[in-house]
């Protein structure tokens, strides 16, 4: 029988990602944010996102992987525990960071002996903790300080790990532990760092960082994690978005079936410094530091949430992202409408599928927006093609409606509403959903999206 499911939701796109990964990270300091702030393994939603990546651990000084927090290993178990509830989920732990604001990986790579010692850890971590992969953070090999040759020797570190990888499958009958990274996504940063077309063939998909293309260390405000330049970029500037940024990677001999897009759940302030609002005002350090996330220069989504409705919420239709300014404070971030139009620059483009920074900065619990708990990442999992999950937490009223029986006999995708243009139908193997619009905006079945009327 059909069910009919109410849920929010704008500019949802009709196609139907071909893109398999839905990669959520979480971080281990988030349990240190204040209140309702606070987020923890146990907030995971285990049927929300395919796989989710624990940040973070470290490296010593003899080549092994060592935890950072106290409760790092209660904190895997419980993350780990999911698995028993979605059989189909996969975790990582993410390793790397900075000691003493240099990359343990440096050391790693140097010698071979350090990249065998580091290896050898890294199985024995993962599978004494229960994760399935290993994720990279090291984003910057040869670059800012690394020695010459860093490049390379990431190149090294990355083949080893993955015949070490199948070594470890085959002589213990074990499944093949995963392998990813998160890498850069400025251009230049690409071209010192990594020997794309030899390092793509290990890795089963690669994060690439598609936000903080722009923040508070700059003279003018522009957005963080933007689709497409803008007009008012110049000099390198001009590849500071998410086209230019994909692009060059799969131009050095990426597989884009292994490139992952970021979606960022925060946005970057500024501080106006005149009386001009717009992308590129003038601006000289950030707004305030948010009350939960308590770092100058970023806020969490939702705290945007509490700062918008006392905002000016603008569209930068060249961009294709959203920036709210109230007096002097200025934040470029991320919505649902953003968030759709990316999947549909993702899609055309034949991509892996989306990674997500954070799960903890979403509005999590559903306290802050109104909007139902990880209003952005299950928006973003729908918008993908992903099918309804089931319910483990108490979540939005399901309903029974004469029209649960619309999508009988119809392909799946979008429809309109006849009686009520500020909804539409979702069709999804023969189910019924019904979305509603933004407060403003109406659907538009030209363009199987939500938009002003």
């Amino acid at each position: 029988m059909a069910r009919f499911l109410i849920a929010l939701g704008v500019l949802l796109v009709l196609q139907i990602a071909s893109s398999s990964k839905l990669v959520c990270h979480m971080t281990n300091w988030a349990q240190y944010r204040p209140g309702g702030a606070k987020f923890t393994s146990e907030n995971v939603d285990p049927f929300l996102c395919t796989h989710v990546i624990y940040s973070l651990a470290t490296i010593n000084s003899f080549n092994q992987i060592v935890n950072v927090e106290w409760n790092d290993a209660e904190q895997y178990g419980r993350l780990n525990r999911l698995k028993s509830v979605n059989p189909d989920l996969k975790t990582f732990l993410s390793v790397g960071g900075t000691v003493s604001g240099i990359s343990p990986f440096i050391a790693v790579v140097a010698k071979p002996e350090s990249r065998a010692a580091f290896i050898r850890s890294a199985i024995s971590y993962l599978r004494t903790h229960n994760f399935d992969g290993l994720n990279l953070a090291w984003e910057y090999p040869g670059h800012n300080g690394s020695p010459q040759g860093d490049k390379e020797r990431f190149t090294l570190l990355v083949t080893e790990l993955s015949k070490a990888f199948e070594d470890d499958a085959k002589d213990n009958r074990k499944t093949r532990l995963l392998l990813s990274a998160n890498v850069a996504a400025i251009v230049p940063t690409i071209d010192r760092a990594y020997e794309v077309d030899k390092i793509s063939p290990h890795f089963d998909f690669i994060n690439i960082l598609t936000y903080d293309f722009h923040g508070s260390w700059e003279a003018v405000t522009g957005h963080n994690s933007p689709l497409y330049r803008s007009s008012v970029d110049s000099g390198s500037h001009v590849h500071h978005n998410i086209n230019s940024s994909v692009s060059h990677w799969l131009s050095l001999g990426a597989p884009a079936e292994k490139l992952l897009l970021g979606f960022p759940t925060y946005g970057r302030t500024y501080r106006l410094t005149t009386g001009v609002t717009s992308v590129g005002a003038p601006a000289k350090g950030p707004a305030e530091a948010g009350p939960y996330t308590r770092t100058a220069g970023f806020w969490a989504y939702y705290e945007v949430c509490d700062f918008i409705p006392s905002a000016t919420v603008e569209w930068i239709p060249e961009q294709k992202v959203p920036y709210a300014t109230y007096a002097s404070s200025w934040v470029g971030y991320d919505d649902k409408r953003s968030f759709s139009s990316k999947v549909q620059w993702m899609t055309a483009n034949n991509l892996g599928g989306a990674h997500v920074w954070t799960l903890d900065m979403d509005d999590f619990s559903g306290y802050f927006c109104s909007a139902g708990a990880y209003p952005l990442i299950n928006h973003l999992r729908m918008s993908m093609g992903f099918p309804p999950k089931p319910t483990t937490t108490p979540g939005p009223t399901t309903t029974r409606d004469p029209a649960a029986d619309f999508c009988r006999g119809r392909p799946d995708g979008l429809y309109a509403n006849s009686a009520d243009k500020t909804t539409y139908f979702q069709c999804f193997q023969g189910n019924t959903f019904l979305h509603h619009c933004q407060p403003g905006l109406i659907y538009w079945d030209s363009c199987k999206c939500c938009d002003w009327p």
